[in-house]
Order: C-alpha cells, then sequence, then structure tokens
C-alpha cells in the first residue's frame, strides 16, 4: 500500500477485505445464519476502520514501513511473521466456522459470546492506542535508524512495554468466545504463548540495541501484565 494511497482506496480495500473474511468463514460454517459470527465481524472491522484512520492521519509514513520494511529485520522474527501474520489467522478462520458447522463445541452463553465480542473490541482499542502513539509500530522487528528510532513512553506504553502485543492476545482470545468455539481457544492460546516468546525476544533487542530502552524499561517494568510480567 503506498504512503500516498486516497481514503477512498483505503476503504476499498478495507471493504474488499472484510467480505472476503467474511466470505470465507460463512462458506466453511455452512451458514451465514450464525449472529454471533456477524457480531464479531462488524466489531473488527470498526476496528480496523480506526486503524487506517490513525494511521494514514498521524503516521502516514508507517503504511510503507509496515507493508515493506527495509533491510534489517531479525531473521529469527520471519517464523513469527508468519505464524502471527498467516498461519495462525488462518487457523482461527478455518477452526471456528468448522467448529460451528459440526458442532465440536458445546453451545456457549450468550453473556460469554457478548464477553468476547468486548475482548476483541478492547484488545482492537488497546492495540490502535499503542500505533497512534508508536510512529515505529513496524510489523517486524528490526531497529529502525532510517526512521529515527527512539524509545516511545506515552500513551499505553507509560504502563507497559508491549501494549500492542497484549491488544493482540485479548483480541484473540476474545475472538474464541465470541465466536463460542473451544477449538479456536486451544490456537489463541498457543499464539499467545508465540507472542509471549516473541516479546521476550524483541524487549531483549530493544535493550541491546536501542538507545534509552534500558533506561525506559527500569520505569515501566512490566511488558505485557501490568503487576505480572
Amino acid at each position: 500500500m503506498p504512503a500516498s494511497i486516497s481514503p477512498a482506496a483505503g476503504a476499498m480495500r478495507l471493504v474488499a477485505g472484510t467480505a472476503a473474511y467474511a466470505a470465507v468463514l460463512f462458506v466453511v460454517a455452512g451458514t451465514v445464519a450464525w449472529p454471533a459470527a456477524w457480531a464479531y465481524l462488524v466489531t473488527i472491522t470498526a476496528v480496523m476502520i480506526v486503524y487506517g484512520v490513525v494511521v494514514v492521519r498521524l503516521h502516514p509514513d508507517l503504511i510503507e514501513e509496515r507493508r515493506n520494511p527495509p533491510a534489517g529485520a531479525k531473521s529469527w522474527d520471519r517464523p513469527f511473521v508468519v505464524i502471527v501474520g498467516l498461519v495462525g489467522p488462518a487457523a482461527f478462520l478455518l477452526l471456528s466456522g468448522l467448529d460451528h458447522r459440526f458442532r465440536w463445541s458445546a453451545p456457549s452463553p450468550p453473556w460469554l459470546q457478548a464477553a468476547g465480542v468486548v475482548g476483541v473490541a478492547a484488545g482492537g482499542m488497546l492495540a490502535n492506542w499503542a500505533v497512534a502513539a508508536n510512529r515505529f509500530f513496524s510489523s517486524v522487528v528490526r531497529i529502525q535508524r532510517d526512521r529515527g528510532h527512539q524509545v516511545i513512553d506515552a500513551g499505553p506504553y507509560r504502563y507497559i512495554r508491549h501494549p500492542g502485543y497484549a491488544g493482540s492476545m485479548l483480541n484473540m482470545v476474545g475472538v474464541s468466545f465470541a465466536l463460542g468455539s473451544r477449538v479456536a481457544l486451544v490456537v489463541a492460546v498457543l499464539l499467545c504463548l508465540v507472542l509471549a516468546v516473541r516479546t521476550a525476544l524483541e524487549d531483549r533487542t530493544l535493550h541491546d540495541e536501542l538507545d534509552g530502552y534500558a533506561e525506559y524499561a527500569r520505569r515501566v517494568r512490566f511488558r505485557l501484565i501490568p503487576g505480572l510480567w
């Protein structure tokens, strides 16, 4: 997505992407009569709209960085990018749809599914807040010296060091409850463990290579969960 993309073009891509995602989910599920899935899709679409507005208005240069990051990404991060960016979402989509079709999971109470939708929204809001505060919010782990990389301690970074990952974890767990899929919940837990490992590795990279990060880490002690880790 070039940095010069128009709002209309961005909106069209968002609509097309959401429609394709919804189509696959409903085809796999074998029905469109799935209110929980519609609630989830509306919620995640709203999250993505906010994300697009934040990036275009606040950090337009981040668009190209996230789509085509220059050389310098850590080689150890490549498997994490594939797992979190491709394998994980595909597994969620397929397993959730199949679970709904074949009734692998026991029916979830409406309040639990509603709580899942709230979790999706809250996780998306936290991640978007992190993007708004951090113009270096890349899709890969690298020290962005070409963009003047520096420590960010505003917004949610005042409380935890990796709020984007925390938001993603909350979102993934929320999806599994929103769609009533225990199978998807297993995938969510596994992906959360993968993200925790990536968080630790990225945190060590920032400690070693980003000026001022060690001092910031002494002030903001927790990586993902305040009071815990």
